[in-house]
């Protein structure tokens, strides 16, 4: 099962639609992604410490159902490391009734902070100082 994080829609994330603003979802995805480093014992200072942050490479995005305000959605995600430089996280923001309101896939990378160059085996770097390396997939 994907890690997840609960949220509640909040009035000022609606647009003129009455509806979630689109830009809101990545705002959703982000919170995501950084609570799985976090809960995989990778916090954003033990990263810069270790002179690497992940980068988000290309989000695509593919919304499916509405979101109002106070609907409380899960907003799921799991990191998928095939090879090479980049690797892959999946993600969806899901009602509580199990409705899925967007699927978001986000190509990502570990940049070393001195070279400003994605390094060689993202999950290599993570796994090398997290705590829960499985959380991540490792």
């Amino acid at each position: 099962m994907a890690f997840s994080v609960p949220i509640t829609v909040r009035g000022y994330e609606l647009d003129i639609n009455g509806h979630l603003n689109q830009a809101v979802y990545l705002q959703y995805a982000e919170h995501a992604r950084w609570e799985l480093l976090r809960e995989s014992g990778l916090p954003g200072e033990k990263l810069v410490a270790a002179g690497i942050g992940p980068v988000v490479l290309e989000t695509t995005i593919k919304y499916l159902r509405e979101l109002h305000l106070g609907d409380e959605v899960s907003v799921s995600c799991e990191f998928e490391f095939i090879s090479g430089k980049v690797f892959t996280m999946r993600q969806q923001i899901t009602k509580l009734d199990g409705t899925v309101s967007a699927k978001i896939d986000v190509v990502s990378g570990i940049l070393d902070l001195k070279a400003r160059k994605l390094v060689a085996d993202p999950g290599a770097a993570l796994r090398a100082i997290a705590d829960r390396p499985d959380v991540l997939g490792l």
